[in-house]
């Protein structure tokens, strides 16, 4: 399963590996290393928070990302428009992780507010840029679907 998930990590970040560096074990969620888990709690500032300019500075800048709002773009000041006049309540747990030399994901759940149940699932791309700062290359979720009950 690595394998297919590193050549998505290439496929989206048009990178490649120079050296091989063995993958991060499986995290249990609560235990993302710092780096990653700035990615998740900055998403999660900047969304509650409105801030389209804030989500925007953590994509990748200098290729074609895939924010979740809209089509791929490329470029900051195209995420920022697509993020413009969205946000609110949000809470994001990691279930998953892992990366390999400058590329990543992290895989997890949302929720409205912290503390609520699950609403959906999320994987966020990721690429280190020159700096060594996790930036997100694609942001994707989607909402879980609750069996209506039958009365």
């Amino acid at each position: 399963m690595r394998g297919p998930a590193i050549g998505l990590c290439l496929a989206l970040a048009g990178c490649e590996l120079l050296t091989p560096v063995p993958p991060t074990p499986p995290s249990s969620g609560a235990n993302l290393p710092p780096e990653l888990q700035r990615v998740l709690d900055d998403y999660t500032i900047a969304w509650q928070t409105r801030d389209a300019a804030g989500l925007a500075a953590l994509f990748a800048d200098d290729r074609v990302v895939m924010p979740n709002a809209c089509p791929p773009v490329q470029g900051r000041a195209e995420v920022q428009k697509c993020y413009t006049g969205s946000g609110g309540g949000l809470s994001l747990r990691a279930v998953d992780h892992r990366f390999e030399g400058p590329l990543g994901y992290i895989i997890g759940e949302y929720a409205m507010q912290p503390g609520a149940q699950a609403a959906g699932r999320f994987v966020l791309t990721l690429t280190k840029d020159a700096n060594g700062r996790w930036l997100i290359v694609s942001d994707m979720d989607r909402e879980y679907r609750r069996q209506q009950s039958q009365e």
